[in-house]
């Protein structure tokens, strides 16, 4: 899944550098706030990590809405079929691990610098990184 890149001499790709930078602050802000429990700190760590099986690139753009519509049960995990509320459009993503959510379940796909967060009731399901995000990636076990 790749986006078209913004040219760094333009508005837009301004006003992306800052959107993330308000967004990082934010996140740093709220770390901070919750200095003594770090299970909560460290939550996207520990998200199991989503790969795009059929995403057209055009439905990850800004915050979108989507709607679980079916969960199959695969060999190494779970495959979801979202649908977005607005027009209907359809993705698949395929999770490596134990994530369980119900069919009709609202989600939320949030685009950030270094990808895609989706979200479930308000709690982070998985990180769907883009090409900054898989650079920032790395084999680590993490332990609690």
């Amino acid at each position: 899944m790749s986006s078209p890149a913004i040219r760094r001499d333009t508005a837009a790709w301004r006003h992306q550098v800052w959107l993330s930078f308000g967004l990082s602050v934010v996140a740093c802000g709220t770390a901070q706030a919750h200095q003594s429990d770090l299970s909560e700190a460290c939550a996207f760590s520990a998200l199991p990590v989503a790969v795009s099986v059929a995403a057209p690139a055009a439905l990850l753009r800004g915050v979108v809405t989507l709607t679980v519509v079916s969960v199959t049960a695969v060999s190494d995990g779970t495959v979801w079929v979202l649908e977005r509320a607005s027009d209907g459009a359809r993705m698949s993503v395929r999770f490596v691990g134990n994530v369980a959510v119900a069919v009709g379940a609202v989600c939320t796909l949030s685009v950030i610098a270094t990808g895609t967060i989706l979200s479930a009731a308000g709690q982070a399901v998985a990180f769907i990184p883009n090409e900054l995000g898989k650079s920032l990636l790395y084999s680590e076990r993490v332990t609690r």
